[in-house]
């Protein structure tokens, strides 16, 4: 027994074939195994879910009904007759880290479902992350809090934009930097997604100021952002497809 498994791993190392193999049926195995055990943990939080889907449908239908000026006459807003930009497709947290520097996540969709690499991740409360890797069923998605996370934030009440990462402590705090001296606002202002790169539309809520400080040397803010999401409480989120993704990127690449 000794001597086969040490001859399969020669023949895995070896040969490309017999990797790739190896490693779609590891994903798919570990995807199955952290798909029934999120099962469990997601019948157990049923009450909460239930209570953040309430929430979402309240906020939704301020949005599609408005009232006129007789309160018996509601106007309904048809979102489907208006272009759009952007596809959401919905899918299902079944791994997340958020205790280490580079936390990922695992969802229950993959390339099957139109997912690829380099979509944004939101849920009804704000910004997730970026879709990294992707298989047939499966994707990994780069956590907000991971340090290699870089996204395109503003303030809401201003033009003034700057990059949001992490640091790496507090898994409920951001930072957005590199924001002007010019910039102004205080405690509890909101931060939304700039808008600037083609992962995210502009207006998603990410969380507010809860403090700043002023690099004297270069002239600009860094602020910590109290996240909206509770990072350590994700399951059900959507992947954002920007329709128009492939046009901008040949647009904005460098001529040769």
């Amino acid at each position: 027994m000794l001597l086969l498994f040490v001859s399969l791993v020669f023949t895995i190392q070896s040969h490309s074939y017999h990797k790739s193999k190896f490693i779609n049926s590891a994903n798919w195995l570990s995807g199955g195994i952290y798909e029934n055990a999120n099962d469990l943990s997601s019948y157990l939080s049923l009450k909460s879910e239930n209570e953040i889907l309430v929430e979402e449908n309240r906020r939704l239908k301020n949005i599609l009904y408005s009232k006129e000026d007789s309160l018996s006459t509601i106007r309904f807003i048809d979102s489907t007759s208006y272009p759009t930009d952007y596809m959401l497709r919905a899918a299902k947290i079944i791994r997340n880290s958020y205790s280490n520097p580079n936390n990922i996540l695992l969802i229950d969709k993959g390339t099957s479902d139109s997912i690829a690499t380099d979509m944004g991740v939101i849920n009804s409360k704000g910004i997730i992350g970026v879709v990294d890797r992707v298989g047939g069923s499966h994707a990994t998605v780069i956590s907000i809090l991971n340090s290699i996370s870089r996204i395109n934030a503003q303030l809401k009440n201003t033009s003034h934009f700057g990059s949001l990462s992490w640091n790496g402590k507090d898994p409920n705090i951001v930072q957005l930097e590199d924001l002007e001296k010019l910039a102004q606002f205080k405690e509890n202002d909101t931060i939304i997604t700039g808008g600037n790169s083609t992962l995210f539309p502009k207006g998603i809520p990410i969380g507010i100021v809860k403090d700043f400080t002023l690099n004297t040397t270069e002239n600009l803010y860094v602020v910590n952002v109290q996240l909206f999401n509770d990072m350590t409480n994700l399951e059900h989120v959507f992947v954002i497809e920007n329709l128009h993704r492939e046009e901008i990127d040949n647009l904005l690449a460098p001529e040769n």
